[in-house]
């Protein structure tokens, strides 16, 4: 059984902050991927959280992330907003962005935020969320480095390339946050497998010659299995347009691999489009929704995209975060 310490969010935001300080990024550019790390640690995701400090600093070190970028911020029509990450941390770049889109979208009932020469930029869903509680609704999409096969194909050409949709709720916080890659399962997942020496489910991903394993090393040598068949094909491609190819980043079939040190900066980008419901509905979006969810709630067992991590969110607040012991060991090591 793997061996845990709790942990507050507070202690979480502290401990990564200081790692990838130590590690050569700059205090602007650590805080905002500290935060987020915490909160993706709250939200039960920790494929996402503490795991990866230690690869954002490998790739700090390495120069995958320029761990001191200064993104850049145009804005090139009215409803654009246009940020170059100069190849450092996309929570940064986005921090930097949602300054600008927040206000735009409010005052003209809609905006975009486009990003290029970025990073992989977590858990998607906590982006999305931060335009939720600012009473938008938030869209978002990201690339990543090809690892979906087309349809009646072998060889990769997209990415598991994530969309998010998250809207508000009475409370403030997200009500339906739908958070969901292109494949069956984020390759993250299977990476953390294959750290922890596990087999994966049957269906998570295909081998070199595109046939289902379990082996999560055959797994990451082939492709992602696509969820729902060409169904993933198509959403992965409809991030692909939205997040590279409107944006000026890299394809995911030219961008480096987010894992590993080889290849430098994958120069990926991100895509979120901000809208102001009260422009949009005549005053009608709040009814709209709760005819929505209470349409899932009234039906025993079911659940709306983001109840399971809403829930732990909230009790993470008070009781802190179970978080693997070796993992703190890894972290730990940064620090000397």
């Amino acid at each position: 059984m793997t061996e845990t310490k709790t942990l507050s969010l507070a202690e979480i935001e502290d401990l990564s902050f200081r790692a990838l300080v130590a590690a050569g990024t700059s205090e602007a550019n650590a805080r905002p991927l500290a935060v987020a790390t915490a909160a993706t640690e709250a939200d039960g995701v920790a494929s996402h959280g503490l795991a990866y400090i230690p690869i954002y600093a490998e790739h700090v070190q390495c120069g995958k992330v320029d761990g001191q970028a200064i993104p850049a911020l145009a804005r090139p029509r009215p409803g654009v907003v246009a940020v170059d990450a100069a190849t450092g941390f996309a929570h940064s770049a986005i921090d930097l962005g949602f300054e600008a889109l927040i206000p735009a979208a409010r005052a003209q009932g809609v905006a975009v935020l486009a990003i290029r020469n970025s990073y992989n930029c977590g858990v998607l869903g906590y982006h999305t969320a931060r335009l939720a509680r600012a009473g938008l609704v938030g869209l978002g999409f990201t690339n990543a480095p090809a690892s979906i096969a087309p349809s009646g194909g072998a060889r990769p050409v997209v990415g598991t390339n994530p969309f998010s949709v998250a809207v508000q709720g009475e409370d403030g916080e997200p009500e339906l946050l739908i958070d969901q890659s292109a494949s069956t399962i984020a390759k993250s997942e299977v990476m953390k497998h294959a750290r922890e020496g596990k087999e994966i489910p049957l269906g998570w991903a295909l081998d070199a010659d595109g046939n289902p394993t379990t082996d999560p090393d055959a797994g990451l040598k082939g492709s992602m299995a696509p969820s729902g068949g060409y169904k993933g094909v198509g959403v992965a491609l409809l991030t692909e347009i939205m997040a590279a190819a409107l944006t000026g980043a890299t394809l995911g079939i030219n961008a480096s691999p987010f894992s590993g040190t080889a290849g430098g900066p994958p120069k990926t980008g991100q895509m979120f489009i901000a809208i102001d419901p009260v422009a949009t509905s005549n005053d009608s979006f709040r009814s709209g929704m709760v005819g929505i969810v209470e349409a899932v709630r009234a039906q025993t067992g079911a659940h709306l995209p983001g109840d399971g991590r809403r829930g732990k969110r909230l009790k993470a607040r008070t009781d802190g975060v179970a978080v693997s012991v070796a993992t703190l060991n890894r972290i730990q090591a940064l620090l000397g």
